[in-house]
């Protein structure tokens, strides 16, 4: 069983050249969900696995000590477990795994509790008296529903136009449910470290799938396009972790000018991530088996 350890956790990998190919797709929305949910089942595979081998350290319980001395006293020789060292290393290694994956919720859901405590939305929108030029939407929580929220600097810089625009991408966010999409390429990053690009691939396909809404709601690719490379410009990259600026500005506004997105590689992205996904649960259910088998040998039945 121990070889199949490392492959579900290196396995992962793979999904770092699918997560470049993703971030030119013609459909985002859909590369998005495809490339996050296959980041997470393979991450999860790995961490099953590693569970697995920590849960030999059950061949040190009594019943199972007595079990192999009876068993080696009638002439039989059981499989050698996997060390015990190894096994507690990997005790060690699930934990740091489970305080990545608890402080990476927990900062999610001190971000979201913070933006709600800067005051209550009228109509799913508020307007705040800041003068950097912002705009987020925010992910609705069990007591209240989500809304987007905008600084007067950014109403002050733009027309009318162009705050449609603004609006009706922070609201493609909302309705399409992007902090969900996100919510699990993070988890799977703090999963498996080896994923923390594919988390900025979804982050720039949720992006670009806001934006293809907020073009055909105002009915202009360009404007769009204009209104991304404006805010960009203005905030100076203050806003990059909003959406609007940083390194994606430039991927984001190529494809708003580009009037007919390519659909191939779409398919592409979801065949491999669906692929991968598969084999990473059948690399675990390969390591299932194998546990059990060792289970029976070396932990009596009562």
């Amino acid at each position: 069983m121990i070889w199949l350890v490392p492959v579900p956790l290196l396995l992962p990998a793979l999904l770092l050249p699918l997560a470049r190919l993703a971030t030119r797709s013609g459909r985002p929305e859909r590369a998005s969900r495809a490339l996050a949910v296959a980041a997470l089942v393979t991450a999860a595979s790995g961490v099953a696995c590693l569970v697995l081998v920590a849960a030999t350290l059950a061949d040190d319980l009594p019943a199972a000590v007595a079990n192999s001395r009876r068993a080696h006293a009638r002439g039989h020789i059981l499989p050698e477990p996997i060390p015990d060292a190894f096994a507690v290393a990997v005790t060690l290694l699930l934990a740091w795994i489970a305080w990545r994956l608890a402080a990476e919720l927990g900062r999610r859901r001190a971000i979201a509790r913070d933006l709600h405590a800067v005051g209550p939305a009228r109509e799913r929108l508020l307007v705040v008296e800041w003068a950097s030029p912002r705009a987020v939407a925010v992910p609705p929580r069990r007591d209240r529903p989500g809304h987007v929220l905008v600084t007067r600097g950014l109403l002050r810089l733009l027309d009318a136009r162009e705050r449609a625009a603004v609006l009706a991408h922070e609201g493609a966010h909302l309705s399409r449910r992007h902090h969900r999409t996100t919510a699990l390429a993070g988890a799977a990053a703090a999963l498996n470290p080896l994923l923390h690009p594919v988390v900025s691939a979804v982050w720039l396909l949720v992006e670009r799938s806001a934006d293809e809404d907020a073009a055909r709601a105002v009915a202009d690719r360009r404007l769009v396009a204009h209104t991304v490379a404006k805010v960009a410009l203005a905030a100076h990259g203050q806003a990059a972790a909003l959406g609007f600026g940083g390194s994606s500005t430039l991927r984001r506004v190529e494809a708003l000018t580009r009037p007919q997105p390519g659909r191939r590689p779409a398919g592409a992205v979801d065949a491999s991530a669906v692929l991968l996904a598969a084999l990473s649960l059948a690399l675990v259910a390969a390591a299932c088996i194998d546990f059990v088998e060792l289970f029976r040998v070396w932990v009596p039945r009562y």
